[in-house]
């Protein structure tokens, strides 16, 4: 390939990714949502490609606690041993629901990890596919397209699935419609960085991300507790 068809070659890929990444952003924000309460837990519907949120926990809590995430952010994955261990504690008085906001602007794999964990949705194993995509972050951010799909397939036979169907739901419309009604409902209470989280419709402080990166989880476990006594509910006694 002469010189001047490989720079014709690179623009065009460049121009490909940029137009990919516009595409998601808009896919999202056109999105009609207008009608949607975005503090209540969605049910399959049309608009999210008849695939409801998935819940953690107590799915009927007068307390719901909601993240907007992306798989490949680093910030996502230091918190996300805080966040697992204090939903497994609130499991029986509480609601945990997860919403993909990959930022595919800066993260080439975001939106296939988001589609991987979906998938396995598909097959009963949502919240297995998250906890194991996040724990391994490190492996898989930085692979091409095909190597990412190959261990994606590799984690979703490590979990018992149906390769064949795991990987066709992967690349399906459904999937896809589901992401980016995560991201528009992100984008309409104002997501703009990863990770977000909002506590029965109120947005928890950043101080709250970095206790959960860096430190117990107790400013997550106070905001839980508080809305919990609110409901008139008595919150999990904590271990000393």
């Amino acid at each position: 390939m002469s010189k001047k068809a490989w720079i014709i070659f690179v623009v065009a890929i460049f121009g490909l990714l940029a137009g990919l990444v516009i595409w998601s952003r808009s896919n999202s924000t056109t999105i009609n949502i207008s009608g949607i309460n975005t503090n209540a837990i969605q049910a399959a519907s049309k608009q999210n490609g008849n695939i409801a949120d998935h819940v953690f926990g107590k799915a009927d809590s007068k307390v719901v606690l909601i993240e907007y995430g992306d798989f490949q952010c680093p910030g996502c994955g230091s918190a996300e041993p805080g966040v697992e261990k204090i939903i497994n504690e609130y499991k029986d008085y509480s609601a945990f629901v997860f919403r993909n906001f990959p930022l595919t602007s800066i993260h080439q794999n975001a939106l296939a990890s988001a589609s991987a964990v979906e998938a396995a949705g598909l097959q009963n194993k949502y919240w297995e596919m998250h906890n194991l995509i996040y724990s391994k972050q490190n492996d898989w951010n930085t692979l091409s397209t095909d190597q990412r799909t190959t261990t994606f397939t590799s984690y979703a036979t490590q979990l018992g699935l149906d390769a064949t169907k795991f990987t066709a739901d992967m690349a399906s419309s459904s999937v896809s419609q589901k992401i980016s009604f995560d991201q528009a409902i992100g984008y309409k209470v104002g997501v703009n960085s990863t990770p977000t989280f909002f506590l029965n419709g109120v947005k928890l402080p950043d101080s709250v991300i970095q206790d959960l990166q860096t430190g117990t989880g107790n400013q997550l476990r106070d905001a839980l507790d508080a809305q919990l006594k609110q409901a008139g509910v008595t919150p999990p006694t904590r271990a000393s």
